[in-house]
């Protein structure tokens, strides 16, 4: 076993949580074009981390807001298409999310920043 399987293996004993990924698909529905969501990825382990950041400015003027980063983390086999829907439970809690950047993707794992699912775009 190398020293990066090893480090992998390490790492896959922290994805507590497990992720499914949605992609919004078009098909054709006679002469018309319509959209499904179809999902492509279940049951994925992964791991939730949450962070914050202060923001630029304040709405108030009374200080510095902090913003709250949420970052999903993945084996660096896996691959998810911008855009797409990822359902996460951790801990007891189902959150769906959506990608806010491109993947970062180490070789011992891909880090995602997410944002929290709204519509399909």
């Amino acid at each position: 076993m190398s020293m990066m399987d090893t480090v992998r293996a390490a790492l896959g004993t922290l994805y507590t949580g497990r992720c499914d990924v949605v992609e919004y698909q078009k098909y054709l529905d006679g002469a018309i074009t319509r959209y499904k969501e179809v999902t492509v990825l279940t049951d994925q382990p992964c791991r939730l981390s949450y962070g914050s950041i202060p923001a630029a400015d304040s709405a108030d003027g009374g200080g510095a807001a902090l913003t709250q980063v949420t970052k999903l983390f993945l084996p660096p086999d896996v691959e998810i298409k911008p855009g797409s829907k990822l359902v996460v439970t951790q801990n007891g809690q189902t959150t769906a999310y959506s990608q806010s950047g491109q993947p970062a993707v180490y070789e011992s794992h891909t880090e995602i920043t997410l944002k929290l699912f709204r519509r399909w775009a």
